[in-house]
């Protein structure tokens, strides 16, 4: 059951257009999609629906959402496939991922196979809206500069980010993490530091999330043998340091 917060939603800064941020749904048909719907329109959002997700995939490759919320137990092909194939498209496209309570690993599937963010059944509705209202806080507020460090390269423009001369894909979260982390280089930064600016300050999700991207990028920079350049400060946070910093 979604427990919809009675009080008045937060409503998005006046320099943000939520008509201008697409969002598409490849759900199944149910009284929760309804609500999701009624919910998302009232927010002024533009919505798509896609009831499989072949249709879901040809929708998304079209019309180019910013967001597609993706029901896991959606049909024709398998929702990690599905996933998969919007996350590593041309686009930056976000995917959040809605699974069972009683499947928990649905959640680490849909985060492995690309997705940027993942909800439980049951939710709250507030939470689940103030999620959406951080990727479209990421979406506008945008300030395109190139970021370097060591042989770490990011442009917020393109979103690309190189390690010498590879390329290195990202899906949002993973990103946005790393612009935190390279636009503060050498600081020791906290968990509530990271939690508060990469998902937001009303993020109401798994603490431990950050450990999982942190895994994430490291897999990924270290791809060819580089050196590592995101270090655990125990007990505290993490921190961006040269690849020779003795830890």
């Amino acid at each position: 059951m979604v427990n919809v917060n009675s009080q008045q939603q937060t409503k998005l800064s006046k320099n943000i257009s939520s008509q201008a941020y697409k969002i598409l749904l490849i759900v199944r048909p149910s009284k929760l999609v309804d609500l999701i719907k009624l919910e998302l329109s009232h927010e002024g959002y533009e919505i798509e629906l896609a009831y499989d997700g072949m249709s879901g995939l040809l929708k998304c490759r079209t019309s180019k959402p910013q967001l597609v919320i993706l029901d896991w137990s959606i049909s024709s092909f398998s929702a990690s496939d599905l996933c998969y194939r919007i996350a590593s498209g041309e686009s930056q496209t976000s995917v959040l991922a809605i699974t069972s309570g009683e499947r928990i690993n649905d959640c680490v599937a849909a985060l492995d196979s690309g997705a940027d963010d993942c909800v439980c059944v049951p939710f709250a509705m507030s939470e689940f809206l103030a999620r959406i209202r951080v990727k479209v806080r990421k979406y506008v507020v945008h300030k395109p500069r190139i970021l370097m460090f060591e042989d770490l390269r990011l442009n917020s423009s393109t979103r690309e980010v190189y390690r010498g001369d590879h390329y290195i894909y990202l899906t949002t979260t993973e990103f946005n993490l790393l612009e935190y982390l390279i636009a503060h280089p050498r600081q020791v930064l906290t968990r509530t530091q990271i939690i508060e600016s990469v998902w937001g300050y009303d993020y109401m999700g798994d603490s431990n999330i950050i450990e999982v991207y942190v895994r994430y990028l490291r897999l990924k920079l270290e791809k060819h043998n580089d050196k590592r350049l995101i270090y655990t400060v125990r007990s505290v946070g993490y921190a961006l340091r040269e690849s020779s910093f003795n830890h």
